[in-house]
């Protein structure tokens, strides 16, 4: 052990040596590699993001300490087409042998592989960073900028190369604060009377305050708010140019005094610029032509309506209802000019999904009021849509669907969208019999969806959920039929909801109902789907020496009326002598789980949805998200149940087309935080929390509606729906339970270009809880129970293709509740139990 660890130490210190001397082979005699920098802002090192962006060089990228990319590039020739020419050319009979032997176009190809290779380590590579003192000049220059746009006035920047040997220099950047400058007194003077009026209600909210240092940011953004403010007053013609600021530090002990100053008006004359009082304006009339094209215009009209003090007009015929389109206006006549109306109407229009995107021009009358015309361009009445997709799976050898839709604009002439979906598909299973076809999987299904760009409602509901939420109605309805596939299956499914925006980061969805209707076709084929359960209960049968020949799938002569008849006998009120306490219990679970999965469910539920997302743009590494979820199921159907006196089965539990319907509620829990490391690095962590309790006309939770654990989304060291409940022993294909904790936090990097790395640890599990599920194992009694989260750790590669990423991960099982009493870390932690992901896009 001892010389193995000598051999290892001796080849890395001599790769080491080897890197470091090969570092500065492209540079040459008179430069230096730049090997690091260290900024020192009071004698005390920063290395903050903020502080190393403002840097003009920086040393090459490294990864474990090792700067690969430096060295790619160092393996390059750096003028190989002509050593190559010479080497060619050396000698004469050279080249005529490589002709007469592969030809001319051969060679060709040869040296443009060389090339090419050479071509490829270059680009792939980084050439070596030399020290420029000029760009450590701007360095200074920008650091001093940036101190002093932050209120240190008078900072004195320096700075020093240090060089070392073999052709390597560090660079040292001093800087010396000073004491900072603090905002005192801050008045202002503004020209015109109705923006000095205006102003007094707005400044309140200034973001220029005493007290605090001066930041050159917060200026710029004053003038940018006092701006938004008075053109969202009804200043039609203000902008930012009019606001100025004057700064007074002479003999004011580091303090600034701050001056603002809001001109008036500017009017530009061919001679000359005259100034006039800024005016508030009002909207005078709004027109609205609801088929413009470019070929139109310049025509007659053909219609015209007024409604609401709106014009509406067409070319051909309106073929909407006038509040259809009125609706979608924010621009309003007879109210005072909001700039902010515009980008609301702009917005609303554009998510109608029935217009391209509008043009809004204003004219301006001698009277201080306005005229806006609003050209709306419809898209086209019909859209056809088809995809197709091809799969593979557990249960079938290949699967082709196809997917064509049907969009339908403007149906009932109130904007609204309808669109019909339709799916088809078929396969061909892994367990085909003899003589059957050979696609024995079809699936068709039809989905209808009514989108309405208001809420439909028979209540006012404009003081509740203002237009400017964008709120719209959605309503759909489903339907699918499975056959030859799993338990084969028919599905309904209808819903009707609300969503709207109060903000552009805070997303509201209502569900109002949602009905899913599930019904099992091939009950008998559950053991030829879950095939771990039937070979579980097949060994306990022979190993008790059951009578019926033994139960072997697939087998035409049906065995699973054999699956059946053995777990009759094995549960029977008179427990057989052969069968112990241990092994009833597993034909109990086999048998409860069979039953569960198999029953036929109707879910009538009600949900409201919460999401606030703090990103600002999709390329924003610095945000947080969360996500709330509270779902009631089966209270109306109760209720209505009890009041008409209808009878229960068995078990207890009120019927509707011979189903007993679930009742529930369920809350989710779900935040995720990334933190901007800066470098391309990114800290991001998520947890998440969900909890489904059954009551009333329910013992447990419907498999569509519970939690799973594992996959690579999840807890990356388990395949998905492999991990729980607890420390149970399960051997179930698909694991479930009604309590989730998971907590997931992940360090990415990047390591060249568009690829990225990373580190993770990922922990969590499912357990049962208040529900008909007795095992200790996998019920969560107490915090206790927390010892059971399992734990993963693993590591990734990433590559953006800008629209999308590529993700590969390998997940490590870490700490594994399934050890139960024995030591549960590390026992599986290897490539040969590891649990290899592919995914799209980041896990969270």
């Amino acid at each position: 052990m001892q010389q193995t660890l000598s051999k290892i130490l001796i080849f890395i210190i001599f790769t080491r040596c080897f890197t470091s001397c090969d570092a500065v082979k492209r540079v040459a005699e008179d430069k230096n590699l730049l090997t690091k920098n260290t900024v020192l802002i009071n004698e005390k090192k920063d290395n903050t993001e903020t502080i190393n962006s403002l840097l003009y060089q920086e040393p090459n990228r490294k990864i474990l300490g090792v700067p690969l990319r430096l060295h790619i590039y160092n393996m390059a020739r750096p003028n190989r087409d002509s050593l190559f020419e010479n080497w060619l050319n050396k000698k004469p009979e050279r080249k005529e042998r490589l002709k007469n032997i592969y030809s001319q176009k051969q060679v060709d190809k040869f040296q443009q592989s060389v090339l090419g290779f050479n071509n490829w380590l270059k680009t792939t590579g980084e050439a070596p960073v030399i020290v420029s003192e000029e760009k450590t000049k701007k360095t200074v220059k920008r650091l001093q900028d940036y101190h002093i746009n932050n209120g240190w006035f008078n900072v004195k920047t320096t700075y020093n190369i240090n060089k070392k040997e073999n052709q390597r220099a560090e660079v040292e950047y001093k800087v010396e604060t000073g004491k900072g400058f603090i905002l005192d007194s801050i008045s202002s003077k503004v020209a015109s009377p109705t923006i000095d009026t205006l102003y007094k209600n707005i400044k309140e909210n200034s973001l220029i305050v005493s007290g605090e240092q001066y930041e050159t940011a917060n200026f710029e953004n004053e003038r940018d708010r006092i701006s938004s403010e008075l053109r969202n007053s009804g200043i039609y013609h203000f902008n930012q140019d009019y606001v100025s600021f004057e700064i007074d530090t002479i003999g004011t002990d580091k303090k600034v005094n701050v001056g603002i100053q809001i001109q008036d008006r500017a009017i530009r004359t061919p001679d000359s610029i005259r100034r006039e009082p800024f005016k508030v304006y009002h909207i005078d009339e709004v027109n609205i032509i609801t088929d413009y094209t470019f070929e139109n215009r310049g025509k007659p009209f053909q219609d015209s309506i007024r409604y609401n003090g709106y014009n509406l007009y067409a070319y051909d015929k309106i073929r909407y209802r006038p509040k259809a389109i009125t609706d979608a206006m924010f621009i309003n006549p007879g109210t005072i000019f909001k700039d902010i109306d515009r980008t609301r109407t702009y917005r609303y229009i554009n998510e109608l999904r029935t217009f391209k995107y509008p043009n809004i021009e204003y004219v301006e009358n001698p009277d201080y009021t306005l005229t806006d015309t609003i050209r709306l361009t419809p898209l086209k009445k019909f859209s056809l849509g088809l995809s197709a997709d091809v799969s593979q799976s557990n249960i079938q050898t290949v699967g082709l669907s196809v997917n064509p839709s049907l969009l339908i604009r403007n149906i009932f002439k109130g904007a609204e969208t309808f669109q019909i979906s339709g799916i088809a598909a078929i396969g061909s299973s892994d367990e085909r019999n003899d003589g059957d076809p050979f696609f024995d999987i079809n699936e068709i299904g039809i989905d209808l969806k009514l989108t309405i760009p208001r809420l439909f409602s028979p209540f006012y509901t404009e003081n509740i959920i203002p237009k400017y939420m964008s709120p719209s109605t959605r309503i759909s309805l489903s339907t699918t039929s499975q056959t030859n596939i799993g338990l084969d299956k028919q599905t309904l499914v209808g819903t009707f909801n609300y969503n709207w925006y109060p903000n552009t980061k805070t997303t509201n969805k209502l569900d109002l109902f949602n009905i899913q209707y599930v019904r099992n076709l091939n009950v008998d084929n559950y053991f030829g789907v879950y095939q771990n359960s039937f070979d579980l209960l097949n060994q306990t049968a022979k190993d008790v020496n059951f009578t019926v020949d033994d139960l072997n799938l697939p087998n035409p002569d049906n065995p699973v009326n054999e699956a059946d008849e053995f777990i009759d006998y094995a549960l029977a009120e008179n427990t057989p002598p052969e069968i112990s306490t241990e092994q009833r219990q597993t034909i109990n679970g086999i048998n409860e789980r069979k039953n569960r999965l198999t029953e036929n469910n109707l879910i009538l539920s009600s949900s409201f949805s919460f999401v606030k997302d703090q990103r600002t743009n999709i390329f924003d590494n610095n945000f947080s998200i969360f996500r709330f979820k509270l779902e009631l199921a089966g209270n109306l159907l109760a209720t209505a149940s009890n009041l008409i006196g209808l009878e229960k089965d068995e078990d207890g539990r009120y019927e509707l087309l011979n189903v007993a319907f679930s009742q529930y509620v369920k809350t989710e829990f779900d935040y995720v935080k990334h933190w901007d490391l800066g470098r391309k690095n990114v800290f991001a962590m998520r947890s998440f929390l969900g909890i489904a309790i059954p009551y009333g006309n329910s013992t447990n939770i419907p498999f569509a509606k519970s939690f799973f654990a594992g996959g690579p989304n999840d807890n990356r060291a388990w395949t998905a729906y492999s991990l729980g409940p607890g420390s149970s022993e399960t051997t179930n294909e698909f694991n479930e339970a009604n309590l989730k904790l998971a907590l997931s936090i992940e360090q990415r990097f990047n390591i060249f270009e568009n690829l990225n790395g990373a580190v993770f640890i990922d922990a969590g599990n499912i357990w049962n809880v208040l529900d008909d599920v007795e095992d200790d194992r996998a019920t969560f009694s107490s915090f206790n129970s927390l010892k059971d989260i399992a734990i993963g750790s693993g590591m990734g590669l990433r590559y953006d293709f800008s629209f999308f990423v590529f993700r590969f991960d390998v997940g490590f099982k870490t700490y594994d509740p399934f050890y139960r009493d024995e030591n549960r870390w590390f026992n599986d932690y290897n490539f040969r139990n590891a649990v290899y992901n592919i995914g799209i896009n980041y896990p969270f």
